[in-house]
């Protein structure tokens, strides 16, 4: 699944911040500290990034027949 534009709930922007979340939690930052540095307060922006599996390098490998 790809990091929607807009938050499904409230309709915050949120998909400028997926790579910034991303690199950081990489890196081994505490995902509550970069939620909340980003500014993602309300819990339904929240989960969109916590529930986020990011599958397009695996579905990538797949061809199509």
């Amino acid at each position: 699944m790809i990091i929607p534009v807009r938050c499904f709930s409230c309709g915050k922007p949120i998909g400028q911040l997926w790579e910034d979340y991303k690199k950081r939690t990489a890196n081994g930052e505490n995902s509550k500290k970069v939620l909340d540095d980003l500014g993602l307060e309300r819990p339904c922006c929240r989960a969109m990034f916590l529930g986020q599996t990011d599958l397009v390098e695996l579905v990538g490998k797949f061809k199509k027949s």
